[in-house]
Order: structure tokens, then C-alpha cells, then sequence
């Protein structure tokens, strides 16, 4: 069940094209300095020049909401609909005056089930598209591989697409997916054996998130390129622009 402020119920009003799921990892490995550089780089997304002409050329403008997870996914900000720019800088301000909720886990695939139930079904006008836009410095330490899978299906199965912003820390997530993971609950279990665990963080997000019509993933290069590439994200999103072409994989990513 989500937890956080409740949606509003759906309303009678126009339709958008493109209706926009920030969601944004909030985890352990995300101090306080990181949280507010990730809400600081939501809101400047919002406020750059580049994003508000693709908003404003969007007839009827768009829809706007923002999940925060750990263990469990809460909402943020609640379904709203940005048309001018006098709703861009109160979204970002609302943004920037939230409180940082606290997680131990990276539950990628919990999150997604959270979209699935209870975000998007709450979306209160018809839209061309609903883009779910995922970024995070982990991967899933709560699900075995086959419940991730089921639950990102799950979510594509709405008809989302599901966009990508693995933040890359070097030295940090280099390799993910090998060891052990602990899920809330039921203790530490083993990861099955990967063929290959020399699996970095992009590679990760290709394989267990990235999915649906014209997917692409963006990385940052660390904390302090959140907002650069937000911004570059949300242009493309929202202006439906071609998305970049992903990088060759390198052998030992």
C-alpha cells in the first residue's frame, strides 16, 4: 500500500500527452547531502529554460508526480498538472521544501509495484503516454532477479514506459548484483549465482528496469551530474524527442 499524502480522485478535464512518475531512490547509501541534491535537481529541471518550452509546447501542458523509495515507496508529490510556468516553479519549490524520508534497502521491484497499484491508476486525465521516470544508485537488494522481472512486467504492462538514471559512483557501484542481499523481513539470503558478476550499475538498469516504447537510459556521472541530466531526461520525455543511442557495453562493466 503506498504511503504518503493521498491522490486526489480522478476529475473530468482534458488530456495530456506525456504523463511524467519521477521517482527517485531515497536509500541507505543516500545521505542527507544526496537527497537534497537530487531535489535540488528535480527542481531546476523543472525551472531550466529547455524543459519549459518542451512543457509549454505540449498542448494542455503535462502531468506531474513524484514517488520516493527504500523499503517501500511513498508518494511525494501527488498527480498535478504543470501548464504554465507559474505551476513549474511551484512544483519545484514544493520539491525543494521536502523532507527527506529515511530507507535501509533499494527496492527497485517494490517500487515499481507501488507505480503500478496506486500511482498510475490514480492519474486523473487521459494521457498519450505515461513515462515513469526511475533513478537510483543500486540494485535491488530486496527481490530475487525472477520477482523483479515480474513486478517491472507488471508495470509495462500498463502500457508506461520506463526511463533509466542509474547514478554512477565509482567506487561505490561499480558491480552490483553479486553476494548476498538482505530482504526486510526475512532475514539475509544468498543471490543466485550470476553467470558473469561483473555487472555494473548501467548494465543493471538495462536488463531490470529500462522498458516499454522508445526506453532509454541516461546515467549521471555522480550526485553533482543529477541535475545535468535530469534536465536532458525531461527534454526528451517530455517533448518526445529521440532518445540518445546507449553506449557500446564495455566487457567488465
Amino acid at each position: 500500500m503506498l504511503a504518503g499524502p493521498a491522490l486526489a480522485a480522478p476529475v473530468a478535464d482534458d488530456g495530456v500527452a506525456t504523463a511524467l512518475v519521477v521517482s527517485v531512490d531515497v536509500s541507505g547509501s543516500v545521505d542527507d547531502a544526496r537527497f537534497r541534491l537530487q531535489m535540488e535537481g528535480i527542481a531546476e529541471a523543472l525551472e531550466d529554460a529547455a524543459v519549459l518550452r518542451a512543457v509549454l509546447g505540449s498542448p494542455g501542458g503535462i502531468y506531474f508526480s513524484m514517488v520516493t523509495w527504500a523499503d517501500e515507496a511513498s508518494l511525494a508529490v501527488g498527480w498535478r498538472r504543470i501548464a504554465t510556468r507559474a505551476d513549474a516553479l511551484a512544483t519545484a519549490a514544493e520539491v525543494r521544501a521536502l523532507p527527506r524520508r529515511k530507507g535501509d534497502f533499494t527496492c527497485v521491484g517494490r517500487m515499481m509495484s507501488t507505480i503500478t497499484a496506486s500511482v498510475i491508476p490514480a492519474l486523473p486525465v487521459a494521457a498519450d503516454r505515461v513515462v515513469v521516470d526511475v533513478s537510483g544508485d543500486g540494485g535491488d537488494n530486496c527481490s530475487d532477479p525472477d520477482a523483479i522481472r515480474q513486478q517491472r512486467e507488471a508495470l509495462l504492462a500498463t502500457g508506461a514506459t520506463v526511463n533509466g538514471l542509474p547514478i554512477l559512483v565509482p567506487g561505490e557501484n561499480d558491480v552490483v548484483g553479486a553476494g548476498a542481499y538482505r530482504a526486510p523481513g526475512y532475514g539475509l539470503r544468498e543471490m543466485p549465482i550470476q553467470e558473469d558478476r561483473r555487472v555494473g550499475l548501467e548494465q543493471w538498469y538495462r536488463a531490470n528496469v529500462v522498458g516499454g516504447p522508445s526506453a532509454f537510459l541516461l546515467a549521471a556521472q555522480g550526485y553533482r551530474d543529477f541535475s545535468r541530466a535530469l534536465r536532458q531526461k525531461f527534454v526528451i520525455e517530455i517533448g518526445m524527442l529521440e532518445s540518445p543511442s546507449p553506449p557500446p557495453l564495455v566487457a567488465g562493466r
